[in-house]
């Protein structure tokens, strides 16, 4: 048997979304409309659960590894400078 969290998701403002990223709240609603970080509407006003926004950092934390990876294997190697001797 699966056993759900009984704990209610604690949903944010566009500001305290702002906040937590280190962004603007105009970056946030670009992040919001864009669809690459899910909120909803509530009367007018985006609100963003905290584990969505832990999920948008964790999937930009994962990205930057690979663009890190991706340099890395992209840049020459002290054999390749300057040839194996």
């Amino acid at each position: 048997m699966v056993r759900m969290s009984m704990e209610p998701r604690r949903f944010l403002a566009v500001a305290d979304v702002a906040d937590v990223l280190g962004a603007t709240p105009g970056a946030v609603v670009e992040l919001l409309e864009a669809g690459d970080l899910r909120g909803v509407r509530v009367r007018g006003a985006w609100r963003v659960a905290d584990d969505e926004v832990q999920a948008w950092i964790d999937r930009e934390l994962e990205l930057e590894r690979r663009r890190g990876l991706w340099r890395q294997a992209q840049s020459p190697s002290i054999a390749d400078l300057f040839g194996e001797r």
